[in-house]
């Protein structure tokens, strides 16, 4: 019975070993030397204090800020992930009305026949920090109100953190919302000093 089992337990123990310690070890001392910033969550420092990362969504509500795309997992990440409602869903269709009517309230000059999806529409994850330059570009008159800046300066801002597709054909531009925010904030400092 012992060289029965003997095998079976030296083969588990030995891919335990070596997928639950050698391989993460492995993995994490790569990463930690090849992209140290990344492996570490891509931490934004202002003043000393990390303030967010530039990979995980943060909820900007106010008129003087970009406003990121929407999520139910603002609060907490431990529950990343989409809705699952379907596109036939009615909950997920009174959802994107809501979301349209909040957009177009906070945005009047915004033409509801042209929102962009992503400002209605969360993310799989629902913590992703990007938004499309047309949904930045929605949001341009609502900031130049809120802080008394020059529409062409919003826009200069934008184009500057527009990041293209990755690899050169993956996915779509994009722009960072904390990015995107700090710059205008830091616009905004040196404007006052």
């Amino acid at each position: 019975m012992f060289k029965i089992i003997f095998r079976p337990l030296l083969v588990l123990l030995f891919f335990s070993v070596l997928t639950g310690a050698v391989y993460p070890l492995l993995i994490t001392g790569l990463s930690q030397t090849l992209f140290p910033r990344q492996a570490n969550g891509s931490i934004i420092i202002k003043d000393g204090k990390p303030i967010g990362s530039e990979l995980i969504a943060q909820p900007f509500t106010q008129n003087k800020y970009f406003h990121g795309r929407p999520s139910a997992v603002y609060q907490t990440t431990a529950n990343s992930s989409g809705s699952n409602y379907g596109p036939t869903s009615v909950k997920l269709m009174d959802l994107v009305k809501e979301r349209v009517a909040a957009v177009t309230r906070t945005n009047p000059s915004a033409d509801i026949k042209n929102i962009p999806a992503d400002l209605v529409l969360a993310s799989a994850s629902g913590l992703d920090p990007h938004i499309s330059p047309e949904a930045a570009l929605l949001q341009v008159e609502r900031i130049v109100q809120a802080r008394n800046i020059s529409k062409e300066l919003i826009i200069k801002i934008i184009n500057e953190n527009i990041e293209s597709q990755q690899a050169g054909f993956l996915g779509a531009d994009r722009v960072n919302v904390l990015k995107l925010n700090l710059a205008i904030d830091a616009i905004m400092e040196a404007k006052h000093e």
